[in-house]
This record gives C-alpha cells, structure tokens and sequence, in this order.
C-alpha cells in the first residue's frame, strides 16, 4: 500500500488544496518564462543538454514542488523552442490561445477517456458537437461525422484505410484486389500518404505522383491522365489525397476541378487540409477551400491554424457510414449490444482506444472567443507571408519560389553570380548558424534538388520589421560563408 506521503499526490477531495497550490506555481514559472523570452530558443546542442538530463536521477525523488520546478528550468523551460516568439518562423507549430490553455488544465485535471460514453458523459458529446460543427462549416452534409485524432498522420491513415475499404468492397474483396490499389497524390504532398500506404499493407509502388504547376498545385489534367492510365493498366485507383495547404509552399490544389475528376472515375476524394482548415473560419478567404464539400474525408489540424495546443485534429467523412471500417466490438468496452441501445461510443470510430478529450480546448476557444475571431488571427498570419514575399520578391539577394496561398515562403540565399552548389552550402548554413545564436528559427526544405529556405507564419504577433531582421541576419551568415569560401578557393 502507498504511503500517506504517496497518497497526498492523487488528485483526491483531500488533496485539492495542494492541487490549487502546485498548479499555481508551475503557471506563475511558465508565465514568467513567457514574458521574459527574448529569442525563440537558446540553440544549446543536444550533446549538451543530454548530459544535464543524463545527470538527473530519477530514483531519486526531490519531494519538492519548487525544487523539482528548479530542476525543470534547467533539462527543459531554459531551453525550450518557444513557438509564441515572433522569430520563430520555422514549422508549422502556432503560439495557442489561452481559452485553449484553460480548457488542457481542465481535460488534464479531469482526466476523461474519450473511448466510451461511461468514461466521459458530457465529454462524447462536446466531440460529437464539434464534428458536426467542423463538417458543417466543410460543407459536407446532413450525413457528415468523424472523430478527433492525435494528429494530421493518424487523420491521413484513417481516411486512407476507409478508402481502401470501400475499394476492397468494389473490388468483391479479391484476393489480388490489394497490390492493385493506387493512391494519387501531388508531389508537394505530405509525406504520410507514402508512410499511410506501407502501414496499409498497399504495394511499394502503391503511391502516384502527379505533376504540379507552377503555384505547385495539382494538376487536374494530369490527374486525369494519371487515372487513365491506372484503367488502362488493370490497376484500381483507390483514392485521390489532395492538399489544402502543402507544408512546404501552403498551395491549395484545385480542389473542385479535382472533384469532379474522382466523381468521373469513381474514385475516393480524400483532402489533407491539416494547414489549410483555418480558412474554414477566415473572414476574407474561405473560397479558397473551395470544392472541399465534395470529399469523401477530410484532415483538419486545429493546432495549426486554429492555435489549439498540439493535440487537436480531427477525420471527417461525408458518409458517417464509413466510418465502420474502424470498428470491433471488445466485450469489455463496447459490446454490440451497447450500439444498437445507440450509446454513443467514440471508440466505435477511432483507430485509437483511450483517447484525451482534446476537443474540450476548441470548444471553449469557441465559446470564450468565437470562430470569427479565430479566423481573423489566421487572416493576419496569412497576409504577413504575402508581406514577406514583397520583401523577398524586392530583394536582389533572395530568389522566392512561389507565392502561397496559406502562410509559408520558400526562398533562398542567390546574389548574383552565386552558383546553385555554393549556394546550397550557404543557405544551410545560413540555417544553422542563425538556430545556434537563437536569435531567431527558420526552416529548410529541397526544391527541384537544390537547399531552400522557409518560412512559416503562424504568429500574428510576428511584423514586418520582424521578417525584415531575420532576412537581414540569414544575409549576414550567408554572406560571411561565400565570403570565406571564396577566400579559402583563391588561396
């Protein structure tokens, strides 16, 4: 049996007192750190930091709130990658709302398992409400649902395995049916549509590449002629994954051109709007998603452009039907019998069993704040990426690759007379130089095989004079690599 020592720390009627205390302090250190963060990260190198934790001896309690407090200054907050500071332009990682914040401490605190009613009551049908709300807000009908998930992969794989399903179904479950099956997508498109068909058990070459054009959008007519060839092949197409929002260039794929290619060939419509499901909400640019009214199923990430904490995303369907493929009966949980009393058991949707009630932070970011005001933040971060893309497109020394739709910019470190080889090595380590000052964070990708640099815009509190600096510094660092490097070739 516990100790009364042990026991004190179960959140219990005894110990709500000590509750209100400890979360107390760990707020007033975390405000604090906020207020006071003057650069996005510290850019200490992991081999540093893993000999602080390495140092910390876990069988060795400190049975002391502010002591164990200290101790996280030190192996975590010092060192963390702030998201909130307007330098922080690297990933798609937004600063949160505080009505969200408020609604972790409580989900946290309560602690409900969103797999069945008798785990959580109230809980099942704040998700229930925000699905229908979300796919009403999509477009997708009276007979619309879906589920939250941990993230835009597990949304991605659970739209693809219902695919798959209803193609297996078509196919009258052949037993050569699968290594048939093919799934199209773009080549800006995420990289869970590859890892979501190997975990499918699809064929290596199951995934189709189509052309993009120069907004790096799918081609509609090139999907075409991607499906004409599938027929033709004696292959099934399974299902088309367009993107509302690409990570790298934030384009949105023609989405009803491209519907109505898959209503011509009968083919699964799946939309990765991860990203770009804050335009569900944008005052000023929610024609954009046009055409995702359309889809079979849906990926929405709210802790990107909703600034929920992560986790907080969600798989909707147009046919709530589909979603049995995701179903078992466990004696135990959700036996047959408690479906047809229709007890609403979420598990009875999700690829995953015990599940956080992460829908609490949206709901209660709706009903403090409000979608428009929701929208009118990711209206403010979108128009900051069109700032930055004046700033590069004016600036000699920068080449942009596109202008996006969403917040992102794709660009690189090219003066002229600067060769793509030299170039490449600079941009890298542009990059990493500017990470180590942590004066400020951005990301990198490939583009047509050369190094590129990116920005993604997720803080509205990020300015001009903001974009203006960091290009200045990556500038600098760029500049200073040529520099040597030239230096180093004509010794």
């Amino acid at each position: 049996m516990p100790d009364s020592a042990a026991r004190e720390h179960l959140l219990t009627n005894r110990s709500a007192d000590r509750y209100r205390r400890m979360l107390a302090q760990a707020v007033d250190r975390v405000a604090t750190r906020v207020a006071g963060t003057e650069r996005p990260c510290t850019g200490i190198a992991p081999e540093h930091l893993e000999l602080e934790i390495a140092a910390v001896d876990l069988d060795r309690p400190l049975a002391d709130v502010g002591g164990a407090l200290d101790e996280l200054e030190d192996v975590y907050l010092r060192d963390a990658v702030y998201f909130h500071h307007p330098r922080y332009l690297a990933h798609l990682n937004c600063p949160v709302v505080i009505p969200a914040l408020l609604g972790e401490a409580v989900l946290s605190a309560v602690n409900s398992s969103l797999d069945t009613w008798d785990q959580s009551a109230g809980g099942t049908l704040i998700e229930r409400s925000l699905i229908a709300w979300t796919a009403r807000r999509a477009g997708l009908g009276p007979a619309a649902d879906g589920v939250f998930t941990s993230g835009g992969s597990q949304s991605n794989l659970q739209g693809l395995l219902l695919a798959r399903e209803e193609a297996l179904a078509a196919a009258g479950a052949r037993a050569d049916a699968l290594p048939r099956l093919r799934v199209f997508t773009s080549a800006a498109g995420h990289f869970s549509v590859q890892k979501s068909a190997k975990l499918l058990g699809l064929a290596a070459d199951a995934v189709v590449i189509v052309d993009v054009d120069e907004r790096r959008r799918m081609r509609p007519d090139a999907l075409a002629a991607r499906l004409r060839e599938c027929r033709e092949r004696g292959l099934v197409a399974m299902a088309v994954c367009a993107t509302a929002g690409t990570t790298d260039f934030g384009s949105v794929d023609p989405l009803a051109e491209i519907a109505l290619e898959c209503a011509e060939s009968g083919v699964w419509l799946h939309v990765d709007a991860a990203y770009g499901c804050g335009l569900l909400v944008s005052p000023t640019r929610r024609h954009r998603l046009d055409g995702i009214e359309q889809a079979d199923s849906v990926t929405v990430d709210y802790h990107k452009s909703f600034f929920q904490p992560v986790s907080s995303s969600a798989l909707l369907v147009r046919d709530g039907r589909t979603l049995r493929h995701a179903t078992y009966h466990a004696d135990y949980l959700n036996p047959a019998r408690a479906a047809e009393r229709r007890i609403p058991n979420q598990v009875d949707k999700s690829l995953q069993t015990t599940r956080r009630f992460d829908a609490l932070k949206l709901w209660l970011t709706l009903r403090i704040m409000g979608p428009d005001a929701i929208g009118a933040l990711f209206d403010e971060v979108v128009d900051r990426a069109e700032t930055a893309g004046d700033l590069l497109a004016a600036d000699p020394r920068f080449e942009v690759v596109t202008r996006s739709q969403l917040s992102t910019v794709v660009f690189r470190y090219l003066p002229a007379g600067l060769d793509d080889d030299l170039a490449d090595a600079a941009n890298l380590h542009a990059r990493e130089s500017l990470a180590a000052s942590g004066a400020a964070v951005v990301a990198a990708t490939r583009v047509d095989g050369r190094h590129f640099l990116k920005f993604t815009l997720l803080n509205p509190e990020t300015t001009s004079e903001d974009i203006e600096a960091v290009l200045e510094l990556i500038a600098e660092h760029a500049g200073r690599f040529v520099d040597a490097h030239t230096a180093v070739t004509a010794a």
